[in-house]
């Protein structure tokens, strides 16, 4: 675990730390929230509803993992208008992300990285035309596959709320095989 913890905090995250998989809830709501479009990618993108899997298909697929990590991105921001400044750390928060998905499932055997926001590695998806082009390098949201990120963070010690002026962006990543 402090080797995972240890390859986040390298590569740049703000916090990363402990992930236990039996806190993860897949919840219908969550669901319902990307069915109703509020981001605007909801049947648009190969990572997001419905193309992304049901909420079982969804939970079925972090079965069997024994740990995790949460890792967090968490910027400044002048005030909640401050678009660019958000998206610049959403920039961030997803390139070190996409490095880390990389090296771990290079080095472990079976992991699951559940990101934040939808799959934006291409500048238009092909969905619903297949194929994904990069299926290999993208990923899907913690929201996506129904995961209440508060909640996450709530249950594993991570604060999810950082107060005025600061931005965070927070994924996960499933690991097996860590001894």
């Amino acid at each position: 675990m402090q080797v995972l913890i240890g390859t986040a905090k390298e590569a740049g995250f703000t916090h990363a730390a402990p992930l236990n998989v039996e806190t993860l809830r897949f919840l219908p709501e969550v669901r319902e929230m990307c069915n109703a479009d509020r981001c605007h990618h909801y049947n648009t993108n190969w990572m997001c509803p419905p193309a992304c899997g049901s909420l079982e298909e969804c939970a079925a697929k972090a079965v069997g993992f024994k740990e995790g990590i949460i890792v967090q991105t968490v910027g400044d921001v002048e005030d909640s208008f401050d678009i660019e400044a958000m998206e610049r750390i959403e920039k961030q928060h997803k390139k070190r992300f996409q490095d880390l998905a990389a090296v771990l499932g290079t080095a472990y055997p079976r992991t699951l990285a559940l990101g934040a926001g939808s799959c934006d590695l291409c500048p238009s998806c092909t969905y619903p035309d297949p194929p994904c082009r990069f299926p290999d390098k993208a990923l899907s949201s913690m929201e996506a596959n129904g995961l209440w990120v508060s909640e996450v963070c709530e249950k594993n010690g991570v604060p999810y709320n950082y107060g005025p002026n600061k931005m965070a962006f927070t994924s996960c990543i499933l690991v097996n095989d860590c001894e």
